[in-house]
């Protein structure tokens, strides 16, 4: 398999316009992440960033996995075909995949910063002030990937760049990584494997324990809800996959295609048992994710509801 490739050629040298604090501390606003393999805005998109005041889009700009000779490469980098619209803030995201942090990679911070900043340029993405990494660290990767943020957040602020990662809730009970900031990510709470699981998206009773620590977690946080739906297969029961399309899997006449997704009601209490124990965690709120089928789930006043504050 070919190393990665991380330069997406001779550019010329990167020359950053933005700023930011070192201390970046509580975020506020409407917010979206853009999780897609092309950046393109439709008009239904623009109607609804303009219409709920969102001034901040995470952009997923590509995954980090496993080569097969196990070594850290990108995979699904986005395409921009179209140009962002005005106002808008740009927080490019990477999400780097567990298993590439079981070893020490000294130059991986280098390779990812080069990278999004080069394709910044290329497309001309200015201003971008933050980049946020999402990854599902554990305690076994837990000492490289601590290290290789430590790294990024050195580089990056050189340039006058934050770094903010993305909490999953037990992750709460740890050590943050070092960052300007976090994104407590309030979805994926049940396993979507289990057939009796009834809300493996967002279910704020199964949450509940992993808050106790929210208080008191160092990070300044904000907080992303989900909107989007699962249609899932099973066969005797058991789990077979994600249907992403309809012929994603041959389907047996005896199998069950489960839709798991989440209710306005569910998002609204969520909102509540976090500004509990938190109460500035919700002065950004994110929603995953911003496309069509997504921003068309719930009738407009429910979604002046979930980002009211």
């Amino acid at each position: 398999m070919k190393k990665w490739l991380w330069l997406l050629g001779l550019l010329p040298a990167f020359i950053l316009t933005g700023c930011s604090n070192d201390s970046p501390g509580v975020v506020s606003g409407n917010s979206a992440y853009y999780w897609s393999t092309v950046f393109r805005i439709n008009p239904q998109q623009q109607d609804f960033i303009r219409q709920h005041g969102i001034k901040r889009l995470y952009v997923r700009y590509f995954d980090v996995v496993q080569n097969d000779e196990g070594q850290p490469m990108p995979n699904a980098t986005i395409q921009f075909t179209d140009t962002m619209p005005e106002n808008l803030e740009i927080i490019p995201t990477v999400f780097i995949v567990n298993d590439c942090m079981a070893s020490e990679v000294p130059d991986l911070a280098d390779k990812i910063a080069s990278r999004i900043l080069q394709m910044n340029e290329t497309h001309d993405i200015p201003n971008v002030r933050e980049i946020q990494i999402d990854c599902d660290w554990t305690k076994r990767t837990e000492k490289h990937f601590f290290s290789f943020m430590q790294s990024l957040r050195e580089k990056l602020k050189a340039k006058g760049i934050s770094l903010s990662s993305t909490i999953r809730l037990h992750q709460l009970a740890s050590t943050p990584p070092p960052a300007d900031r976090g994104v407590l990510m309030m979805y994926n709470t049940g396993d979507f494997t289990d057939i009796n699981c009834q809300k493996p998206i967002l279910d704020t009773e199964v949450a509940v324990p992993y808050l106790k620590n929210l208080s008191s977690y160092p990070l300044p946080l904000s907080a992303a809800y989900p909107l989007y739906s699962w249609k899932i297969l099973f066969r005797q029961k058991k789990f077979v996959g994600i249907m992403y399309s309809d012929d994603e899997y041959p389907i047996l006449p005896t199998d069950s295609i489960i839709i798991r997704s989440v209710t306005v009601e569910e998002i609204l209490k969520a909102k509540a048992c976090l500004r509990k124990h938190r109460p500035d965690i919700n002065s950004e709120i994110i929603l995953y994710e911003l496309n069509n089928k997504n921003i068309t789930k719930f009738k407009d006043h429910e979604y002046k509801e979930i980002f009211a504050r």
